[in-house]
């Protein structure tokens, strides 16, 4: 029995495959693994088979696969003397926490993930068949070597502190490129590649990745599958792209990234870096689109939502209802606020970036400068093991323990502590208790992807009528919490209503816990209650939720479009287009070619017969001589049409006699060389580049490698060669400035291409096809044959016009038409070529048809 999946993969690879449904998820996860790696035959009922029809199916579910490094599992070998392992889930896991917040009976959810535990090779079948049935788990197993490799020494010591603003600078300073963790890190990308292959439909499943550790397997499975419904969320910072850049891996993470439908950031900023990254690296710029923001990708457009996570409200509460949190709040309360002592709190992992070290310093400041605080405040420092391991770490445990001792010999007195770290694991309900008590929570990473920590404080503080009788609040009183936040951590700008620092300042910080405590009580009331209001609104199945839902739109084109992937290993991408967009080959317009008698060719120049980036934007010989081949036949019209200035192409063809020039995008007219120069349109007065060519300087004296093109009728200002960010902002600046400025003048403002374009209204290269088609049928050579080739939006005129024009008295009956567009996806032309290189080898086929078909002398 072949799997539905590979019978997929099969059609996926003809062409042939069938278009995805987007309705409920056709079958269920299968009930039994027989061997790692293969999908057991054996199971012969239809409604748990791999290939049970959706009608056979008890249990119709949309059904999502959500991959991260970690399964949401605690494991454990078991302790009663028998082999084997007890499995159980781990409820502060986010990916369980996401699959409650989307609620059983809607979705069902399967994880692929990595175990805590090292499994034998022995064991992993039964352990397999067990996570499987048990917690629909797909457990990814890696060879001890190759995941230290991979976890501890790639994602660790290379990308975290990377995308942590951590320069490599010094061996001692985060780890130094090796492209042997590389390779590691591209392997385990590939295992989990092939375990998420063992049991996805790839036509109605959705594939969710988490986080850093897997940001090149969106390629390896759009390679198998090439219309897979896949969102990517990455929960640590994108750095900005002069910190991105030094990796030399850059553009493979930014292509791998760019095979997902949804990319997923914390914050605008992380969003904001990634955008920029690919704008510089990659040449690609992105459009925001009724709130949506896509990049187009290959004809894909690949969306970016910007969500913080949130928290899981149900867990929360549940916890804060224990009879084991209100003990131990009884407990803190006695132990602090009883004696009269404040409680600060901070709650961090062991690592250098959460700034502990920093607030430490910032409480031996705030007890320098306000001695009546000593005896009264205290910190209390929580620290959660470090995840990674290495030197870095170890300097981190040192330094908080050695300013700990100092603090404490220097402000503490007999039964007063300023400072007391907590350096052992907590539970949950424990560090909830500590949240109850605080009077203020201080998180001042240096850098953070989001952490929780505020949102947890927030809810805690709220806490419930229990809570309130053991602190003795009346259940009527307004609820209060004061946060100091890093301005350098993801859920700082949800956090309006916090004390936002620069960890860095000690003054501030010490300033800002200063303020978190004098504040009057109203104003804690209001910033608490804003806090709780948005907290409480935005957990974590509002996240899960709306991310889901903008992956289900941005997938809902893959049925109606044809993909093919193209290009090799970590390079490889798809190509999408609508069913009726097409490569140009050349066999079929030769054919065409050679078949018809009266033929209508319209070239635009800039990005189709020469490339943008080219310095020299002369035509070579081979240009001149190919369109001098095909203007011999009498029966071709040929023209050029283009936005560049009438002097500057009459000089460039001036060999092509009986080529037609259209120029400043059609304004000016010639049909060949024997005849004058007209108008499309009345002549119109110039006086407005009065007031446009100040406007334009200014722009260029600010803009370092831009230049204003001032023509006959028009005027160009153009940024190719400044900054893509800082000139993409200030064209757009200029636009609404000359738009403003220019209103009552009779022109049109446009920008283009690294342009900003200002020309008289009425003026399209649509006119010119308009134009030339018409005047051919005038003569009674109404052609048979149309060519049009433009890269542009400009261009996008020509090809409305001679697409509306098929079947028209304009052409011939059953004319060949052959509207092309250079690289751009999507457009008004039915077919496309991808670069200047592969039309200039078309037009060479082209002329040397043309050359043989002209009759011998």
């Amino acid at each position: 029995m072949v799997s539905r999946s590979y019978s997929n993969l099969l059609e996926l690879a003809s062409g042939e495959a069938p278009s995805p449904s987007f309705g409920r998820m056709s079958r269920r996860i299968p009930r039994v693994m027989t061997v790692a790696g293969i999908m057991s035959d054996l199971d012969d009922d239809g409604s748990e088979s791999v290939c049970s029809d959706p009608s056979s199916s008890s249990a119709q579910k949309d059904r999502i696969i959500v991959v991260a490094n970690q399964l949401p599992i605690r494991v454990q070998r078991k302790t009663d003397g028998s082999k084997g392992w007890l499995f159980s889930w781990d409820e502060n896991s986010l990916l369980l926490q996401l699959k409650d917040g989307l609620g059983d009976d809607e979705i069902e959810v399967i994880y692929v993930g990595c175990l805590k535990e090292e499994i034998h090779p022995n064991e992993q079948d039964e352990v397999s068949q067990i996570l499987l049935e048990t917690f629909k788990c797909v457990p990814t197993f890696v060879p001890p070597d190759l995941f230290t490799k991979y976890y501890h020494g790639f994602c660790k010591q290379q990308l975290w502190p990377l995308f942590h603003y951590m320069l490599p600078l010094s061996p001692d300073l985060g780890g130094r490129f090796n492209r042997l963790l590389w390779q590691a890190y591209v392997s385990v990308n590939k295992i989990f590649a092939d375990r998420i292959m063992e049991v996805i439909n790839p036509e109605d499943d959705f594939v969710w990745v988490h986080d850093y550790h897997l940001m090149v397997l969106p390629t390896f499975l759009r390679k198998r599958f090439n219309r897979v419904k896949l969102g990517f969320f990455l929960h640590s910072p994108f750095p900005s792209s002069e910190i991105y850049k030094t990796l030399p891996i850059r553009e493979e993470i930014l292509r791998a990234l760019l095979n997902s439908d949804l990319i997923g950031f914390h914050t605008f900023d992380y969003a904001r870096h990634f955008l920029s990254c690919c704008s510089r690296m990659l040449g690609i710029s992105y459009e925001s689109k009724r709130g949506y923001i896509g990049l187009e990708y290959y004809g894909r457009t690949v969306s970016i939502k910007i969500l913080p996570v949130g928290i899981h409200m149900g867990q929360l509460q549940q916890v804060l209802s224990l009879p084991e949190t209100e003990a131990k709040v009884a407990e803190l309360v006695q132990q602090y606020n009883h004696q009269g002592r404040t409680l600060l709190l901070g709650v961090d992992d062991m690592d250098i970036f959460k700034g502990i070290s920093l607030k430490l310093l910032a409480m031996e400041q705030l007890l320098l400068q306000h001695p009546e605080k000593q005896g009264k405040v205290v910190l209390v420092q929580i620290a959660n093991p470090a995840r990674g391991k290495g030197k870095d770490v170890q300097e981190v445990q040192d330094e908080t323990n050695s300013t700990v001792k100092r603090i404490n010999e220097v402000f503490g007195r007999p039964g007063y502590q300023p400072v007391i770290l907590i350096d052992k694991p907590l539970k949950f309900y424990e560090r909830i208790a500590y949240y109850v008590v605080a009077e203020c929570c201080l998180v001042t990473a240096v850098r953070d992807g989001m952490n929780l920590i505020p949102y947890e404080y927030i809810i805690s503080r709220q806490g419930n009528e229990r809570l309130d009788k053991v602190l003795k609040l009346d259940s009527s009183t307004p609820k209060k919490s004061m946060l100091v936040v890093s301005e350098f951590i993801g859920c700082s700008p949800s956090l309006s209503g916090a004390i936002r620092v620069n960890p860095w300042n000690i003054d501030v910080v010490a300033d800002a816990m200063d303020s978190a405590l004098v504040m009057p009580e109203p104003e804690k009331q209001l910033r608490h209650e804003k806090h709780y209001r948005y907290v409480s609104t935005h957990d974590v199945g509002y996240w899960a939720r709306s991310f889901l839902q903008d992956l289900e739109r941005t997938c809902k084109d893959h049925v109606r479009r044809r993909c093919w992937g193209i290009g090799f290993g970590l390079s490889f991408r798809v190509v999408a287009l609508d069913p009726n967009f097409r490569k140009l080959s050349m066999e079929h317009i030769v054919s065409a070619y050679k078949r018809t008698t009266t033929r209508a060719i319209l070239l635009d120049y800039d990005g189709t017969l020469m490339p943008q980036n080219a310095i020299d934007k002369k035509p070579s010989a081979k240009t001149i001589e190919i369109i001098k081949s095909l203007c011999r036949d009498k029966n071709n019209m040929v023209f050029i049409v283009s936005a560049r200035s009438r002097k500057t192409l009459a000089d460039w063809f001036p060999t092509c006699e009986k080529l037609g020039i259209a120029a400043e995008h059609g304004y000016f007219l010639r049909m060949n060389q024997d005849e004058e120069w007209e108008t499309c349109i009345p002549e119109v007065e110039c006086c407005w580049k009065e007031i446009a060519e100040p406007v334009m300087q200014l722009y260029t004296e600010t803009t370092d490698g831009s230049v204003i093109e001032d023509k006959e009728t028009s005027m160009v200002w153009s940024y190719e060669d400044a900054d893509p960010d800082f000139g993409s902002c200030q064209a757009k600046e200029l636009l609404d400035h000359l738009e403003s400025v220019l209103a009552n003048e009779p022109v049109t403002v446009k920008s283009g291409q690294n342009i900003v374009e200002v020309k008289p209204q009425g003026v399209s290269k649509g006119l010119v096809a308009k134009r030339l088609l018409n005047e051919m049928q005038e003569k009674g050579m109404s052609p048979d044959f149309v060519l049009c080739i433009g890269d542009d939006r400009s261009d996008e005129d020509m090809f409305e016009v001679i697409m509306s024009s098929v079947s028209g008295p304009s052409m011939a009956p059953a004319a060949e038409v052959f509207a092309c567009t250079v690289g751009r996806k999507p457009s008004k032309a039915k077919y496309y070529l991808d670069d200047t290189t592969e039309i200039v080898r078309l037009m060479q086929g082209l002329a040397s048809v043309a050359d043989q078909m002209l009759p011998q002398m």
